[in-house]
């Protein structure tokens, strides 16, 4: 077995280096619920979403006119988003150790129902939410917010 150890270490390398994972592949949240017609943007393009998919940043979650999702993100930040909805999370940080805190998002369109996790509770001006109109700075616990068409 002990000479077979250098070959196995030099396997293991192969394998971390031939498949690295960068920061925009981490999986920052899941959908936790879920109702209709919900799709999440990848970078090979829309896929069905289901109970437990991951998100990660970049990502767009959709729903049509019957559709809601649920999602909670690693701080336990909760997003809920109702019917002809877009929602992109543009940004997402979360190493309290490292004091990096961040999450950011877009309400492209639709309605977004936001209940603070720990980065909002560590650090408040972490978080923004951006609307087609303004942003929202995040100071309070909770909050709901519809785009208009």
């Amino acid at each position: 077995m002990k000479h077979l150890l250098p070959y196995l270490g030099v396997g293991l390398a192969a394998l971390c280096i031939s498949n690295p994972v960068t920061a925009d592949d981490a999986v920052i949240g899941y959908i936790k619920t879920i109702n209709e017609q919900t799709t999440i943007s990848e970078s090979a393009g829309p896929i069905k979403a289901s109970l437990g998919s991951p998100i990660h940043v970049g990502n767009v979650i959709k729903t049509d006119e019957n559709g809601s999702a649920g999602l909670t993100l690693k701080d336990n930040t909760i997003l809920s988003i109702g019917p002809n909805t877009e929602l992109k999370i543009e940004g997402y940080q979360f190493e309290p150790q490292q004091d990096k805190l961040q999450l950011n998002a877009n309400l492209l369109k639709g309605t977004l129902h936001y209940i603070s996790g720990v980065i909002a509770k560590l650090k408040p001006e972490a978080v923004t939410v951006k609307t087609p109109t303004g942003v929202i700075a995040v100071r309070g616990t909770r909050f709901l917010v519809k785009i208009e068409e």
